[in-house]
């Protein structure tokens, strides 16, 4: 099969939220959400499901096909065995993280994160009101990251209960080791931590690395930790609304059934509908991206190698999205984001949005036709002239 990921498709008169939010002339590069129309079956599942006509509650209680097809789906890629009722819809990934915290903690309770991190995750501590314990990953020259676990060690205290893991990381595109997971689990098994694991890019890994979830490792992690994926990132799906929480432990599944209560119950059926679909045809397509993704990586890294002076980008292991390093290039007051946007027209996410060890930095999503993402680059050379 061929697919072609080069297609431009117009998007600014739609509800785009990544093409409307810097009006006319900005090229958009930085929400994650790709540019790409998703898998005809998804697109032909839907057109099914609509054209049926009635849109009454879905499933919400009993185990689903879609349940099942995901417990096979965690077998199959990670050897990862777990029963179809231990997986839970959830109306999205962000929702997911904050009722798991909410369910494992009480206010006053620390959660520990690793800093550049994901801007939603960092407010969970004031959304669920427990206490952000943060400790920087290790950043090394060329813009490689790794996890400091000492500093990890000095950020626990006696009030921490919870780790929230971002893998693959979201800005810095790693994606955590098995010897890297492995220590993780033994310092939250020592330390008596649960584990929330946002893993919604999982299915976006360049080769040759490999995700592993981390509840995968051992039956004694899986009972301590909620798992968090989602068709959403993978199939360009997120306007859907549609995640799914993995729980083993059915005492830990009942608080989370507890913790979101009436506030994050039950999911969109056209995002079942797509969810079902994506994960049961879009195989062929998603192997298409992987590798159209990684080619424009490459070029990015390229680009930003050759023609950025003073942007540096170590190329991310998984993810459409780079975290550029702009600390030695000649921007007024060290402020990449302002800089790009005002004098490049070209929308970056902020970096100092993801709290400390963020400020200098920008993150672009690569997840475009190869001619939008050469635009923006284009116009970010012409800004540094």
């Amino acid at each position: 099969m061929s697919f072609d990921f080069d297609r431009v498709i117009e998007r600014r008169h739609t509800e785009s939220f990544k093409w409307r939010k810097y009006g006319e002339g900005v090229i958009p590069l930085w929400v994650a959400d790709m540019d790409f129309a998703s898998p005809e079956p998804v697109v032909r599942a839907l057109r099914e499901r609509v054209e049926h006509g009635v849109f009454g509650y879905g499933y919400n209680l009993e185990p689903s096909p879609l349940h099942a097809l995901f417990a096979d789906r965690l077998q199959k890629l990670y050897g990862w065995r777990v029963e179809p009722d231990a997986v839970v819809l959830i109306p999205g990934v962000i929702p997911g993280f904050n009722v798991a915290c909410r369910a494992v903690t009480t206010p006053g309770d620390g959660v520990l994160l690793k800093v550049p991190l994901y801007p939603p995750l960092l407010r969970v501590p004031g959304n669920v009101g427990i206490t952000l314990d943060a400790a920087d990953l290790a950043w090394s020259a060329g813009g490689r990251y790794d996890i400091d676990f000492e500093a990890l060690e000095h950020a626990l205290t006696p009030r921490t209960r919870v780790l929230l893991l971002c893998n693959p990381h979201n800005p810095v595109g790693r994606v955590w080791r098995r010897e890297e997971l492995q220590r993780l689990a033994e310092l939250c098994l020592t330390r008596g931590l649960a584990i929330v694991a946002d893993e919604i890019h999982s299915d976006l890994v360049f080769p040759p690395h490999r995700h592993v979830p981390i509840a995968s490792l051992d039956p004694a992690i899986a009972e301590r930790t909620i798992t968090l994926m989602a068709p959403s990132k993978t199939w360009n799906l997120a306007g859907l609304k549609l995640g799914l929480a993995v729980i083993p432990n059915a005492a830990l599944r009942e608080r989370f059934a507890t913790a979101r209560g009436d506030m994050a119950y039950g999911v969109n059926i056209l995002g079942y509908t797509a969810a079902l679909a994506a994960y049961r045809d879009g195989g062929p397509w998603l192997e298409a991206l992987i590798n159209y993704l990684e080619a424009n990586r490459d070029f990015l890294v390229d680009y930003v190698r050759r023609h950025l002076p003073g942007v540096a980008v170590a190329p991310p292991e998984a993810t459409y999205l780079a975290w550029l390093d702009c600390r030695d290039a000649a921007i007024p007051d060290g402020d990449p984001f302002t800089f790009f946007l005002e004098t490049a027209r070209v929308a970056l996410n902020d970096g100092t949005t993801f709290g400390r060890g963020g400020p200098g930095f920008v993150r672009l999503n690569f997840g475009c036709p190869r001619a939008i993402l050469t635009e923006g680059l284009d116009r970010m050379r012409a800004a540094l002239r």
